[in-house]
Order: C-alpha cells, then structure tokens, then sequence
C-alpha cells in the first residue's frame, strides 16, 4: 500500500459523506504502519459544528483509537489541501507528513473559498473583519504561571 492507495480512499469518504450525511467534499486518513488508525469526513452540515472538517474528525478518531493526543509516527491523508483550521489542528497533533489532492484553490472553485482566512491572518488584529479585544493580560498570565508550577501536568 502506498500514498495513492490511501489517498483514493479519502476521495471515497469524501463521496460517502456527500451521499450519506449530505456534508462537504472532503475525507481524511490517519494511517499508522500501513494500518488505517483514523477516518473522517466532512460533518459541518450533519452536526452543526464548524469545526467538524474532515482533518479534525479523522484527528479526533485516530487520537481516540490510539489512546494519545500525538500523532508521531503517522501519516495524515486529505483529499485536499488543509485548511487554515485543519492546518493548525493537525500541527498541534503532530503526525510526522501530510499528503493530499486537489488544491485549496480547487476547492474555492466549487464553492469552498477559504482565501479570507489567509488575508484575515496576515491582518494586524485591529484590521481584521471580526473586532477582537484584549483584556485582562495579567489574570490570563496568572493562569499560565500556575500551569508552569503544576507538578503533574502533561505537557504538550
């Protein structure tokens, strides 16, 4: 089994979410020593969750299977390129390579056009569409110095 083995087989989840649970043209693998650890499909529709992109569910489904919140050792398959969330989600859960198909510009082509995000991000925070505010600095920080002393955290 190889890359595209796998890789063929996110574009049939991608088929399976779009047919069965009316979601978005996407699937995701999490394999493991050839072994497929994690599955996921679009969901953002079917559950309401905006967050439940097919990156994030096959994460999620992996991290559970595994018993870990690491994905060392793994390789994660999309049928597309990640997006701005996925990307960052799949960062914190450090699988050790990415592979994926169509473009996130191919995706934007059928309607899927997370191009926003990217301009948003390169914004300073005060220009950006959604208004944010900082407040509170020194109790936030207070938190982290507690974390910073707690003897049984898990670090990450």
């Amino acid at each position: 089994m190889n890359d595209d083995f796998f890789l063929r087989q996110t574009f049939q989840l991608a088929r399976e979410g779009m047919t069965t649970n009316q979601g978005g043209p996407f699937g995701s693998l999490v394999v493991r020593d050839g072994e497929i650890v994690g599955r996921g499909y679009n969901q953002v529709t079917s559950t309401n969750d905006p967050t439940a992109h097919a990156e994030v569910v096959a994460i999620r489904d992996a991290c559970r299977n595994l018993g870990t919140f690491q994905l060392e050792g793994c390789t994660l398959y999309a049928s597309c390129e990640p997006c701005p969330m996925c990307l960052g989600a799949i960062y914190w859960a450090r699988p050790s390579r990415i592979v994926y198909g169509a473009f996130h510009s191919d995706a934007a082509g059928a309607g899927f056009d997370d191009q926003f995000i990217y301009e948003e991000l390169d914004k300073p925070r005060e220009d950006r569409k959604i208004p944010m505010q900082q407040r509170l600095r020194e109790e936030a920080n207070a938190v982290f110095q507690e974390w910073v002393a707690l003897e049984k955290r898990i670090p990450y």
